[in-house]
């Protein structure tokens, strides 16, 4: 509690340092994303790029990394600011549960947009369905993945031994897409904002197909808890031969607890000040919108981000 609070009051002298003329003292912001060809990555450029141009005593720094979960991690051991995460991830963190050793102290600032889930195989592929997947080499995403967990998840769902079933890679989006391009593995799983570039660029450069996952939304549902939707993605995304449904988790921007009061205000009030901008890293920044922002349980909003909502609220 005493480094809490010493943090608190480190962030508070540094805005009363600002308003009384002084430069505000410059502080750290590591925003921890995901493999460098996925949304996260391109989306946390955006926000360090508006960061730079709107929050000038901000040192942004983006990292890769494995993606949600070791963001989880990296926020609640304070070596990352701010992180990308999905729901169901997020909730194992804030509930303390596997892969979790404890409650990691982790809020949330926003709901973004939603995750799609990808299993993708050569369009030729005698592989139709989950169980088809058994004995086969398959990349589960990177370690430490929200994707790593929606694939065990599903697979377990599927009667599929998600250690003994597959032959398992873990690999990030484009090197797995650079696995299967090659033949060295049957199929992917990533769990991504539309279009993931990695995958899009896979579909030019060879025949692809995406599995329909929607018979396992209600299964997850019950198992997991309800983090799951039937979502589907329509066949221009991919220049695929139509759409597929499949399974859709919310992405929530993550901070930990103890971050000051006003930083997280102003950072809750870049996401919206300047979504057109952060639009141009990448588009699906533009489904953030304040309705479904503050939609992110079982997180709760950290007090400078409800802030945010409230005064906005009030403007209308």
């Amino acid at each position: 509690m005493r480094w809490v609070t010493g943090v608190v009051a480190a962030g508070v002298l540094a805005v009363l340092a600002g308003c009384g003329g002084a430069a505000a003292a410059p502080w750290r912001l590591v925003i921890a994303t995901g493999g460098r060809e996925g949304v996260y990555y391109a989306y946390g450029q955006g926000i360090a790029k508006a960061a730079r141009e709107r929050l000038p005593e901000a040192k942004p720094q983006v990292i890769s990394t494995g993606a949600s979960v070791e963001n989880l991690r990296l926020v609640g051991e304070g070596r990352a600011d701010v992180a990308f995460a999905l729901a169901d991830s997020a909730a194992l963190a804030f509930e303390g549960r596997p892969p979790f050793a404890a409650r990691e102290p982790v809020v949330a600032l926003a709901r973004l947009y939603e995750n799609y889930t990808h299993l993708v195989v050569p369009a030729d592929s005698g592989i139709r369905r989950l169980p088809d997947l058994k004995g086969r080499v398959v990349s589960l995403g990177a370690a430490g993945s929200g994707t790593e967990l929606i694939a065990t998840r599903l697979l377990t769902v599927a009667g599929v031994d998600p250690k003994q079933g597959v032959r398992v890679r873990r690999l990030q989006v484009g090197d797995a897409a650079d696995a299967l391009r090659g033949g060295h593995v049957d199929a992917f799983f990533f769990s991504g904002g539309l279009p993931t570039g990695a995958i899009a660029d896979l579909a030019r450069t060879m025949p692809i197909r995406l599995i329909d996952l929607s018979a396992y939304v209600e299964p997850l549902e019950r198992r997991y808890r309800a983090f799951y939707e039937e979502r589907s993605i329509l066949a221009s995304t991919y220049g695929l031969a139509g759409q597929v449904r499949t399974i859709g988790v919310p992405n929530y921007l993550v901070v930990n607890a103890s971050m000051p009061e006003e930083r997280a205000y102003r950072l809750t009030r870049l996401l919206f000040t300047r979504r057109d901008e952060l639009a141009a890293a990448h588009p699906e920044a533009l489904h953030l919108n304040r309705r479904s922002a503050v939609s992110t349980y079982p997180l709760p909003l950290h007090p400078g981000a409800m802030r945010y909502y409230r005064e906005a609220k009030r403007q209308g």
